[in-house]
């Protein structure tokens, strides 16, 4: 394994976030109704955490919800389009298609032609850190600004067939633009860590529709107690290890961005972590699991809506199924 403690700082700046939340919203009670009949909705409601999320109609994409999500970025950060030198694509069940790949859909939605590249990336719910963790690298190099997009439909992939992924499930998009860091503003890639326990990997999945010839739908293959175990495990190694390499403890950070797969699992990583609940800021009662954009989506939240300042520091850290983990330090500039 890679030494934590070597890895450099990343001068990258988060320029600018936004989400996006297409559709209506759909309450837990409705959807209890159809995969759950014989429960009280507000036992569902409570056991989840989860009231609404939303649903995108049959004409939206993830494609085109990925696009609003960085059009809105762009506009936050008084960039063009044309600006883009690299847009990563990040879906944890596929995106609209497999070939090509869905970031190309993303730039001719922007009106990008031949001046950017672009690629898909996969890492279960972690994916939007891999992806964020990458473009830090990218702009540190000299390639900039880096557009990072999670686009997730799981509306898409849920039956009330399966109730447990059913009540839990939604959709979302959110966008982060990753740019050089001025001379005197701080903001960096303290440090990051990533894991992978291929052993686990049949905690949660989605078959390839190729290979079953079936519809891909998200199943779990373990109880809700085992799940949870398995993800604080993770996020603790990844969390621990992305400290130790900053140089820092849980105390030094100011605010922490935890994947939200339900409110159960966010109360219980706020208890296994001892964090202050005031420098979380909660969104799966609204949003509900929205895999890989859930840190993306929390992470504009948190900009948008609390007083975050130059200095402060932010722990983002979430778990997937693979098992994937990984965590990530940035200062704020």
């Amino acid at each position: 394994m890679t030494d934590l403690k070597a890895q450099p700082v990343l001068p990258a700046r988060i320029v600018a976030t936004a989400s996006w939340l297409p559709g209506e919203a759909v309450s837990t009670a409705s959807l209890a109704a159809l995969a759950m009949p014989d429960r009280l909705a507000a036992d569902v409601e409570t056991r989840t955490g989860i009231r609404t999320r939303h649903f995108a109609s049959a004409q939206e994409t993830f494609a085109s919800q990925a696009a609003e999500a960085v059009r809105l970025c762009l506009q936050r950060a008084q960039l063009p389009a044309s600006a883009i030198k690299r847009l990563i694509f990040v879906s944890s069940t596929g995106g609209d298609c497999n070939l090509p790949a869905n970031g190309n859909a993303v730039l001719e939605l922007l009106g990008i032609a031949d001046t950017v590249d672009c690629f898909d990336l996969n890492n279960a719910c972690v994916g939007f850190l891999t992806a964020l963790d990458l473009a830090a690298r990218c702009v540190a190099t000299g390639l900039g600004p880096v557009a990072v997009v999670s686009s997730e439909m799981g509306s898409r992939h849920i039956d009330p067939s399966d109730p447990r992924p059913y009540v839990v499930f939604g959709d979302a998009a959110a966008a982060a633009m990753v740019a050089a860091t001025p001379s005197g503003s701080g903001a960096a890639v303290l440090a990051s860590a990533f894991g992978n326990r291929g052993e686990l990997r049949d905690t949660v999945t989605m078959a390839h529709g190729g290979l079953t010839g079936q519809r891909e739908t998200i199943r779990f293959s373990k109880s809700n107690q085992d799940i949870s175990a398995i993800a604080l495990a993770g996020l603790r190694v990844s969390a621990e290890r992305a400290l130790a390499a900053a140089g820092l403890g849980w105390g030094d950070i100011d605010w922490f961005v935890p994947h939200q797969p339900n409110g159960a699992l966010l109360a219980a990583i706020v208890q296994e972590f001892g964090l202050d609940p005031a420098k979380v800021v909660p969104m799966v009662q609204d949003v509900g699991n929205v895999g890989s954009a859930s840190i993306a989506v929390g992470l504009d939240w948190l900009l948008q809506r609390r007083p975050v300042t130059a200095g402060q520091c932010i722990l983002l850290f979430g778990v997937g199924s693979g098992l994937s983990h990984g965590a990530l330090v940035y200062r704020v500039g």
